[in-house]
């Protein structure tokens, strides 16, 4: 490699950590509610002894997944049937049954933890035709079984605004469609193959219910529900919950930053890696700049994304640990799986990358060129928003709105011997 003088950089200032109040309210014991609630809802009519039921698990990393997950296996047990688990994450995981099983492992979910066993396909059975012309998918392995209960985490998506976004729907869609109904939904238009999609797949599999689940900007479930197996049932379900979900969702109080710093970034934390809701849609879109964060620095790739740095492309600097955690291939797969009519590859291409996280941050606030009190930001991810650390020149408006709090002082960045924070 040439040698080179060394990049330009300003010193990263001293941060405060503050907190930022987010509501509270959630459901204490998910894993017994969850049992109880499906037994309620007359799960044992609907499974016979010994009927294998599949249970979706995706890979978003869910508040309380373990317990989710758990709770529906332990209803099954309890009404005579067989539960196992089925990976139901569309192309994530490079597309092959190993690497959707070992994300499901990474986020804590296997036999030993909630009592029922993964089995991994990327096989599908094609149930024909929507109303889009998205041929509707459904994995073999759940198509085989006597039963199919769908848990979904109903919340924002990125690239929906509007009244239906991540849900029961969606996973059906996405989920249960494994890598070919991911690919075929997002062909022929993603949010009008999430309405149409699922008519077949309620009408042609056995599907028994939905689950649905909202967390709180704590990352907690705050409202679960069970579902009944009807497309109405679950198009009502998801859209009503969404408006619960709005009410949760945690932005960053700050409409402008030189310098947004973003610990991690992941398929667990958002599908987009980075939430474009919290970001600014502009990153990857031609929306207005609102909010206008003029540098972003990504400094990790979170654990149980499996290389999947699909995002990084919404960022203006990273580090080389990145780098090294980024599996390409795993990442362009689920990038061109996504292909949609008008869409772009934004997220992908990877931004520069710096040697560690001092020198990410100092040379991002550089190219932001801040002025004499910059405003800087870092958060953990774009999924926990309820701790920050701000730069000083922030700290008149945390002290002015009642929502925000200062925990401790500005001090300076803990950085070790080889200028990284972790």
């Amino acid at each position: 490699m040439a040698q080179v003088m060394p990049f330009p950089g300003l010193a990263a200032p001293p941060m405060a950590r503050i907190r930022q109040k987010l509501k509270p309210d959630h459901i204490a014991g998910v894993r017994d509610e969850t049992r109880r609630m499906l037994a309620e809802r007359g799960l044992a009519a609907a499974v016979r002894p010994g009927s294998r039921i599949a249970i979706t698990a995706g890979s978003r990393g869910i508040g309380g997944f373990t317990d989710l997950v758990g709770g529906i296996a332990d209803a099954v047990k309890s009404s005579g049937g067989e539960p196992f688990v089925v990976p139901a994450m569309g192309s994530h995981g490079g597309a092959v049954p190993e690497g959707q099983a070992e994300i499901l492992r990474r986020l804590g979910i296997d036999e030993a933890s909630v009592g029922a066993p993964v089995r991994a396909t990327m096989e599908t059975r094609a149930l024909g035709e929507s109303e889009t012309g998205a041929v509707a998918h459904l994995d073999s392995f759940a198509a085989e079984a006597d039963g199919i209960i769908v848990l979904g985490r109903v919340k924002t998506h990125p690239e929906s605004a509007g009244e239906l976004a991540s849900g029961l729907l969606k996973m059906c869609t996405i989920g249960l469609g494994k890598q070919a109904g991911a690919q075929q939904a997002h062909n022929h238009g993603l949010w009008p193959s999430v309405r149409a999609v699922p008519k077949l797949q309620l009408a042609k599999s056995k599907i028994l219910f939905g689950v649905a689940v909202v967390e709180n900007g704590y990352r907690q479930p705050c409202a679960v529900e069970v579902v009944q197996p009807r497309y109405e049932a679950f198009l009502d379900a998801d859209m009503r919950l969404l408006r619960l979900a709005k009410e949760h969702l945690a932005r960053i109080p700050f409409e402008e930053l030189d310098l947004l710093v973003v610990d991690e970034l992941g398929k667990t934390v958002s599908g987009a890696g980075m939430d474009p809701n919290v970001i600014g849609h502009w990153r990857n879109s031609d929306a207005p700049h609102v909010p206008n964060y003029k540098r972003i620095a990504v400094l990790s790739l979170t654990y149980a994304s499996l290389g999947n740095g699909l995002g990084i492309g919404m960022a203006d600097f990273t580090t080389k640990r990145f780098l090294d955690s980024y599996d390409p291939a795993v990442s362009y797969i689920n990038l061109l799986t996504a292909t949609e009519p008008g869409g772009n590859t934004r997220e992908g291409p990877l931004p520069m990358a710096l040697p560690s996280d001092k020198e990410a941050i100092e040379v991002a606030l550089y190219s932001a060129l801040p002025g004499a009190a910059p405003k800087v930001c870092r958060i953990a991810n774009t999924g926990r928003l309820d701790e920050m650390w701000v730069s000083k020149a922030l700290l008149d408006r945390v002290r002015a709105s009642p929502g925000l709090e200062i925990l401790e002082p500005p001090r300076p960045m803990g950085f070790d011997g080889s200028g990284n924070l972790f």
